[in-house]
């Protein structure tokens, strides 16, 4: 029942708990008690809302930061990560693979807030050997949503 839990809830995280225990075939109260023992045990982190900034009138700048890095003795990649992922600024870091170790997103108001970021904070800790800074220019699909509209039908309708 957890896999059902998350999957719905995934997508839709304002789901009802009455229409989650309809779609699911159990009592209100299960799916309630699953959902707090998940939140418990951090199987569920949180909850948040996709929003698409380019509709508003607020200015944001995203970039996705490749980060390669010498891994500390005994530690690995964690503690350069947690260094990293400590700076308010950052949204996310992951262990990824191919030619960089990690993978930083990150949002400022402009380009020079990201710049500034990635040279005076990012670059200068020890253990950061190079970094690559990518700007999202548009976004396509997040997170499994579609952001942009549509295609609009332009054919023109004959009639026999």
């Amino acid at each position: 029942m957890r896999e059902k839990i998350l999957t719905f809830i995934e997508k839709n995280s304002r789901v009802n708990i009455h229409d989650l225990a309809v779609l699911l075939g159990v009592d209100e109260v299960m799916v309630m008690n699953e959902l707090e023992a998940m939140e418990a045990e951090h199987i569920i982190c949180g909850y948040h809302t996709l929003i698409d900034w380019d509709k508003t009138d607020v200015e944001k700048v995203t970039a996705l930061i490749e980060v390669r890095v010498t891994p500390q003795r005994d530690m690995g990649f964690d503690k350069v990560a947690e260094r990293i992922y400590n700076y308010p600024e950052v949204n996310s870091v992951y262990l990824i693979s191919g030619g960089f170790d990690l993978m930083v997103t990150l949002e400022g108001q402009t380009l020079r807030d990201i710049s500034s970021f990635v040279s005076d904070k990012l670059s200068t800790l020890d253990s950061v050997l190079s970094t690559k800074t990518n700007f999202i220019l548009k976004k396509y699909k997040d997170h499994g949503t579609v952001m942009v509209a549509a295609p609009k039908d332009e054919r023109i309708m004959m009639i026999p």
